[in-house]
């Protein structure tokens, strides 16, 4: 790290990561200093208003249309880079990179961060569900480091600290909670006419809509799953233990409260538990080993709560199995049925697909998946716009 304050890069910064990025480094500003600022470029009154809040050094866009009016109004000594290759120049920039884009794009951020030997605050799964093995060997990089930013990855990071002395020889099993989105408790007749206002009404956390509709249908957690096996399944990862996918399990806590768990061979569970408040992993992933002295999403123990956990219902929601699949096939098989949901996610919000569809494309979608290996990132790229391209020929097949 440099001397003086902590240099924060944040790409995807006027998304639901980014913004409460700022707001973690806006509580504590001696600690903390937003150097640049990465997002698609089409917000550009939010990040207008960004930039003049924090004055980074640099400003980066995918989408060009509005370059004209942000070289007007961006504040004075922030440069501006235009492009699809733009984001990836944050990795370099900061001491942290935080990586909140949404969806594929994001693995160029991740793969540029960690090559820079920097240290990558992870909330962008996509980069290691599509791009693994090709990540995995970016985080052997000398002076990269990578902590995950989902509560739930960020919760079992946590809890192997808590018993780092052990080794990974200990460790028995690794329990992602899952909220159950809107839909927890209905069976799958009930669910034939859902809509997107009623994906979209997550009961507890804030997130932007690719995300939450991915909660709905238990994708989300499904790719969590793939997630948790590369951050910790490989035992040359940051915190690996050396388990399969067999050894990685998901339960429904309604509450929200426990994020995730981690089993011990003598059975007993280290859980981390806080209020929903993403900002609590986002500064973990800032502060790391350290920790932050806000207290973001802390409990009073003095009231009364009770705290539930139930199985998935893999009947009502099939996307949490489709993942267990992909992720054993390995390879590019979890690019391949990411592409997938990316294009079926978006036809639902666009109304072009129903939300009971959604599964039964996937299916058909990771079914047409012919094994590529994932050997370079050009490999990946490619199964990922075949993927996309399958899914979307399934889709129009449809309509």
């Amino acid at each position: 790290m440099s001397p003086g304050p902590v240099r924060v890069a944040v790409a995807g910064c006027t998304g639901s990561i980014g913004t409460q990025t700022l707001e973690v480094v806006a509580a504590e500003p001696d600690r903390y200093r937003v150097v640049a600022l990465g997002a698609s470029g089409r917000d550009v009154d939010r990040l207008v208003d960004q930039a003049r809040a924090v004055r980074p050094e640099l400003v980066a866009v995918q989408d060009g249309r509005h370059a004209d009016r942000l070289g007007a109004e961006l504040p004075p000594g922030t440069a501006l880079e235009v492009g699809d290759a733009s984001l990836a120049l944050l990795g370099a920039v900061g001491d942290v990179c935080v990586n909140g884009v949404v969806g594929f794009a994001g693995l160029r951020v991740t793969l540029a961060t960690l090559e820079a030997g920097r240290r990558l605050a992870l909330a962008n799964k996509e980069s290691l569900i599509a791009g693994g093995p090709v990540v995995q060997r970016s985080r052997r990089t000398p002076g990269a480091e990578l902590v995950p930013v989902d509560s739930e990855h960020g919760a079992i990071h946590q809890c192997l600290r808590g018993a780092d002395r052990l080794g990974p020889r200990r460790v028995a099993r690794l329990v992602l909670t899952a909220s159950g989105g809107p839909f927890r408790g209905r069976r799958r007749a009930e669910l034939e006419r859902v809509g997107v206002d009623d994906a979209l009404a997550h009961p507890t956390w804030r997130m932007g809509p690719k995300i939450t509709v991915d909660s709905s249908t238990l994708m989300n957690k499904g790719l969590e799953v793939i997630e948790a096996h590369e951050l910790f399944g490989a035992p040359a990862g940051d915190a690996g233990c050396g388990i399969g996918f067999d050894a990685i399990d998901v339960v429904v806590h309604p509450q929200s409260i426990v994020h995730s768990m981690v089993e011990f061979t003598d059975g007993a569970t280290i859980a981390q538990l806080s209020q929903p408040d993403m900002r609590l992993p986002i500064g973990y992933a800032l502060a790391h080993p350290d920790r932050l002295g806000t207290p973001f999403g802390r409990m009073d123990w003095s009231t009364a709560a009770h705290l539930d956990f139930e199985p998935p219902d893999h009947e009502a929601f099939p996307c949490l199995r489709l993942a267990y699949d992909a992720g054993r096939l390995g390879g590019t098989a979890p690019a391949w049925l990411n592409a997938a949901n990316e294009v079926a996610v978006d036809a639902f919000l666009g109304g072009r697909l129903r939300w009971i569809e959604i599964p039964e494309v996937l299916k058909r979608a990771l079914d047409r998946h012919d094994g590529t290996p994932a050997d370079s990132v050009e490999a990946v790229v490619d199964v990922d716009r075949r993927g996309r391209e399958a899914a979307q020929r399934l889709i129009e097949a449809r309509t």
